[in-house]
């Protein structure tokens, strides 16, 4: 298990996969927003989505786990 986190704190502004979906590790998964700058979130593993623990819209902090890849 795979816990993705942001790497800076921002909105979510697009989210990419969808549980179930296949990954590879460097595939966008969601994208922040910050300070007007869009900031891609890839996977660091190749896997399957298990859980998106975010909703667009979501303000998250650095650190927070955003997907979860088994």
């Amino acid at each position: 298990m795979t816990e993705i986190k942001a790497s800076m704190a921002g909105s979510v502004w697009k989210i990419v996969a969808a549980p179930g979906d296949i990954v590879s590790e460097g595939q966008d998964l969601i994208i922040l927003e910050s300070m007007k700058m869009e900031i891609p979130i890839p996977a660091e593993a190749s896997g399957t989505v298990a859980e998106i623990k975010v909703n667009e819209g979501d303000f998250v902090n650095e650190g927070d786990v955003l997907v979860i890849i088994e």
